[in-house]
């Protein structure tokens, strides 16, 4: 067989491999079907807190309850791991919630470059149990 036929033949044959190898073990993300109405009930409970405690911006508050609802919508994908997403939202732990909420919300306030701490913790918190309550 020609030398140049085998060099492309078996590059070829190299790159699909390599191309399945990575497409392969692609798993489908935690996050349930409902992470959009997290996201929103999250941005409008911050928004609501930090109005509410007259700290920060509406809309960095905004930002804060929405990253808090996307975090919380994740956490309690993870938790729960092998269930369906409808048993995930009937069995949601409330401390998780109000937890991965605050601790999401320090998180954006730092990112943001919002140095007030327990009023990112407080909407987070705030949106964190606004998505518990509204499983």
């Amino acid at each position: 067989m020609n030398l140049s036929i085998k060099k492309t033949i078996l590059s070829s044959f190299m790159a699909t491999s390599l191309f399945g190898a990575t497409l392969l073990p692609a798993q489908q993300a935690s996050a349930d079907d409902r992470v959009l109405r997290d996201i929103g009930v999250g941005a409008a409970a911050g928004a609501a807190a930090g109005l509410i405690t007259g700290q920060g911006s509406f809309l960095g508050n905004a930002v804060n309850g929405g990253a808090a609802g996307a975090a919380v919508n994740a956490a309690q994908g993870t938790a729960k791991q092998g269930r369906s997403n409808r048993n995930r939202r009937k069995n949601r732990n409330a401390v998780l919630d109000i937890g991965v909420g605050a601790g999401a919300g320090v998180g954006t306030g730092a990112i943001r470059g919002n140095r007030n701490t327990g009023n990112n913790a407080i909407t987070g918190a705030a949106a964190g149990a606004a998505i518990h309550l509204l499983k």
